[in-house]
């Protein structure tokens, strides 16, 4: 009895709450138009992800999540699209082990509709088809950049 009070106790102090979600920086280029719109639409799309954090107070956290598009049509850049969508975080009662998963996945999981929409906006605005990216595993690429930085550690450590 007195573990489920303790451990309904921490689960209380647990606490996830939305501030905002903002537009941080839009930047869209579009290199080589207007020749560009006479060429056949097969692109080659690379997609880049980042994420940025950043600390405001003791429970507010600021993550950004970088999602950059590059479409080339054969060797020509048809456009680059970059958006940094944010969001403010009230995180409070994690301990430093259960913050990693938040500000690594879960964040990103939450701004990430927000930013595709932008992308989708910004390319159809720029004369382009509509481009609706397709769903992340923000788990994933988190347990890899984990693993990454254990086998760099380990390497190290070796040298």
């Amino acid at each position: 009895m007195a573990e489920e009070k303790a451990a309904s106790t921490e689960d209380q102090q647990a606490r996830f709450v939305i501030q905002k979600i903002y537009t941080k920086d839009i930047s869209f280029e579009t290199p080589n138009s207007p020749e560009i719109f006479r060429d056949e639409w097969k692109p080659q799309l690379d997609l880049q992800l980042g994420n940025e954090y950043k600390r405001i107070d003791d429970d507010n956290h600021e993550i950004t999540l970088t999602v950059t598009v590059t479409a080339k049509v054969e060797d020509k850049i048809a456009f680059l699209a970059e958006v940094k969508q944010a969001g403010i975080f009230s995180l409070t009662g994690y301990s430093d082990q259960e913050m990693g998963p938040l500000v690594g996945s879960y964040c990103p999981n939450t701004l990430f509709p927000f930013v595709r929409e932008v992308i989708s906006d910004i390319v159809l605005k720029g004369g382009f088809p509509q481009l609706v990216l397709a769903p992340v595993n923000f788990d994933a690429l988190y347990m890899n950049q984990i693993e990454q930085a254990k086998k760099q550690a380990a390497d190290k450590a070796k040298h």
